[in-house]
């Protein structure tokens, strides 16, 4: 069961109106790693914890907290979206300033949402449930958790630099902290989980017998130079006990061969088959 509450976690109100920025804003809305991503993500990963009930209610706290968000960055791009100069077209063609701003906005803006935000990016890209990911493994999900966070925060931060607006900042300023507060939360989590299940690697139920293991700690050198065996951990220690390895890259497998397609399926011939 969820309850909607009429105030918003954070204030959202802009200075003054301003339709680029709003097509902008909609990115960290309806993009890859926006807050109906992250919202969605958290839900669907604690509707589906089995037998972990402190992790549930973090992941329900988190992703009922990110819904909010929704509606706080909803709120903001309908302000900034408020008495801006949309829909006079005449005016817009005589005034340069005025025409530049409606060159630079998000057409469903005006057109589909009536001033209101949309379930999309900043490009006008519809949100995909393809953006989350929920496994059932908290371990692996956590660490999602955390890039999902880490390139929010990656994008709040742009935005940030991108207004001058007070309004603006003081809710990108309170997102920025909040995305402080969930990477901490994911990271100590997965610190919670490694230390339970006894080591790092994701899911760790997996038998040692159906891992090829001698392939399990070797770097292999596919690019130009040997840089990468430069890296200080190189000379040391996996996270999971077992020592790095540096190797040049070979072949364990043969050459491929493939028998000739079926009639039906009106491949090119062998060459043994081709005429001339």
């Amino acid at each position: 069961m969820f309850f909607n509450r009429k105030e918003l976690q954070f204030e959202a109100k802009p200075d003054k109106p301003d339709p680029i920025f709003a097509k902008q804003l909609q990115e960290v809305i309806g993009g890859q790693f926006g807050e109906m991503s992250v919202a969605m993500q958290y839900l669907f990963q604690g509707w589906n914890t089995r037998g972990n009930e402190k992790y549930k209610d973090l992941l329900m706290d988190t992703g009922t907290e990110e819904l909010g968000h929704i509606e706080m960055l909803a709120t903001m791009v309908a302000q900034l979206l408020e008495g801006a100069p949309v829909y006079e077209q005449e005016k817009a063609a005589s005034d340069p300033v005025i025409g530049a701003i409606m060159g630079g906005m998000n057409p469903h803006h005006a057109i589909v949402s009536g001033l209101g935000a949309t379930p999309e990016n900043s490009a006008g890209v519809p949100w995909s449930a393809g953006y989350i990911i929920a496994s059932g493994n908290l371990l692996a999900d956590f660490r999602a958790n955390v890039t999902a966070e880490s390139q929010g925060r990656l994008q709040v931060a742009r935005l940030y630099s991108m207004t001058d607006d007070k309004g603006v900042k003081d809710l990108l300023s309170f997102l920025l902290a909040r995305d402080t507060m969930h990477q901490n939360q994911w990271i100590a989590a997965i610190r919670d989980l490694e230390e339970k299940e006894g080591g790092v690697i994701a899911p760790s139920t997996v038998p040692p017998e159906w891992e090829a293991t001698e392939y399990s700690h070797t770097l292999y050198n596919f690019s130009e130079g040997e840089d990468s065996a430069q890296l200080p951990w190189m000379s040391g220690n996996a996270p999971d006990g077992h020592p790095f390895k540096y190797g040049q890259p070979q072949a364990f497998g043969q050459k491929p061969v493939l028998k000739p397609g079926p009639l039906e399926s009106h491949d090119t011939l062998p060459e043994d088959k081709l005429k001339g």
